[in-house]
């Protein structure tokens, strides 16, 4: 009896420690392929109020609600959503994000946190708008990770 019960409590002991050792091996993967994106400011060159990059969400591709959709995702992940609004144009065939202020290290943060290639990530800096960084969210928004994180 005691031979049985010891064997029981020591496979109970190993499927313990192998479960564990799964959820740390999901926890290494998942962070190392989606690792998170800092929204916190490395440098300030335009001295805008706060630490946190303020980002401006334009719809670019003129799908209704979609620069709100993205607001929530970006807000849920720390960067400060200070306006959400339609492009200039509707028919942007691939989402960029642009730099305002002459911190391209903000800018690529939110490339990052979207998904969006480093060759989408231009420069025109515009001391008028107050923020950091513009996403204009194109016809390609559903390889983004707010579009793709949503269907899994």
């Amino acid at each position: 009896m005691r031979v049985m019960s010891s064997r029981i409590l020591l496979n109970l002991g190993l499927i313990v420690v192998v479960a564990v050792a799964g959820l740390l091996l999901y926890s290494l993967v998942t962070r190392v392929a989606a690792p998170r994106v800092d929204p916190v400011r490395e440098s300030n060159p335009s001295g805008l109020a706060g630490g946190v990059i303020q980002v401006e969400i334009l719809n670019g591709c003129g799908i209704d609600n979609l620069a709100a959709e993205t607001r929530n995702y970006v807000h849920d992940r720390g960067f400060d959503v200070v306006n959400v609004g339609n492009y200039e144009r509707s028919d942007v065939d691939s989402s960029l994000v642009i730099d305002r202020v002459g911190d391209m290290e903000s800018a690529r943060k939110v490339a990052n946190l979207l998904g969006v290639g480093e060759g989408r990530v231009i420069q025109e800096i515009d001391p008028e708008r107050y923020l950091d960084v513009t996403i204009v969210l194109g016809n390609d928004y559903r390889d983004l990770r707010p579009f793709r994180d949503r269907s899994e």
